[in-house]
């Protein structure tokens, strides 16, 4: 089969090297435009793009999908199916392009966590298993028939780092048993369930990732898992923004107001919840580069007033 691909970031590479080490026609590549990027702000190229020339496939960078001039460059791969990654929504004129449709690779069991952020809802929400969907397009986002599934274990430890790097791999090597499944006509399809309580995984901003410390540690935990790396869980200290990585959580009552903060100068840094207290383990305060909290106290002077 002819496929073209569709994607931009590190997890979207993962998949289309698979499909090329399997020995699938790649045709072509659509990947994001080349952007200003890094401290520096020079122009870079995706990460799926950096792959598609080291392979020389041809790349397409359009700015607008529905660009007449795009469509007809696309139609004339004249490809069987195509593949969509972590990209962004397609118009109807593309995705109901090829013959064999195009297919979606999504990080979440469908049809719970549509959305664009599946992997760190799923951790904020403390579930203990999620996994890769491979799916057919529709008109409406993530709702199109499933073809193949594959579920993956959340461990306690697990931040949307580390899950995403698992997910990765498994959405990949599940991609290639869906076009394998196409080729041979041997896929069922099954509509997916229209579920009253399905949980959504709606785009993260900045004012989402703010920590509530009127919740327990444990809430808060799986909060600061979710979010880590990135974007990162964050509170204010002395008016500044602190990103926050990873944490320890001490169960127990008290009287100290919540959201107040303690520390000894020295090794830890802690803020009271409504069951405990969060410690600090890796931060990051806005201007400065990440560090274990050991070392921010060694040159900052936190005040508990």
């Amino acid at each position: 089969m002819r496929i073209i691909f569709f994607g931009t970031p590190d997890f979207a590479v993962a998949t289309l090297q698979a499909l090329v080490e399997h020995g699938f026609d790649v045709c072509a590549v659509v990947t994001a435009p080349d952007r200003p990027a890094g401290r520096g702000m020079k122009i870079q190229m995706s990460a799926v793009k950096k792959y598609a020339l080291s392979q020389h496939i041809p790349v397409l960078q359009p700015e607008k999908l529905k660009a007449e001039d795009f469509v007809a460059t696309l139609r004339s791969y004249q490809a069987d199916v195509q593949v969509v990654v972590a990209f962004r929504m397609l118009p109807e004129i593309v995705w109901n392009m090829p013959p064999q449709g195009t297919i979606n690779l999504h990080a979440s069991l469908l049809p719970q966590y549509r959305g664009a952020a599946p992997i760190n809802w799923a951790i904020i929400r403390g579930e203990s298993i999620t996994g890769v969907t491979t799916f057919r397009l529709q008109h409406a986002i993530d709702t199109g028939n499933i073809l193949l599934q594959e579920s993956v274990p959340i461990e306690p430890t697990d931040t949307a780092g580390t899950l995403h790097d698992k997910l990765m791999v498994v959405g990949a090597q599940l991609m290639v048993k869906t076009m394998e499944g196409i080729a041979s006509n041997t896929l069922v399809e099954i509509p997916q369930q229209q579920l009253e309580d399905a949980k959504t995984a709606p785009k993260l901003y900045t004012e989402t990732c703010q920590i509530n410390w009127h919740q327990t540690g444990e809430v808060i935990h799986c909060f600061v898992r979710g979010l880590s790396p990135y974007p990162a869980a964050f509170s204010m200290l002395h008016a500044k923004k602190i990103k926050i990585f990873s944490v320890h959580i001490e169960t127990m009552s008290h009287s100290d107001a919540v959201g107040s903060v303690l520390t000894d100068h020295k090794t830890f840094l802690k803020y009271a919840c409504v069951d405990g207290y969060v410690s600090i383990l890796e931060m990051q305060l806005e201007g400065k580069t990440r560090m274990m909290i050991a070392d921010f106290l060694r040159g900052y002077q936190v005040s508990t007033k």
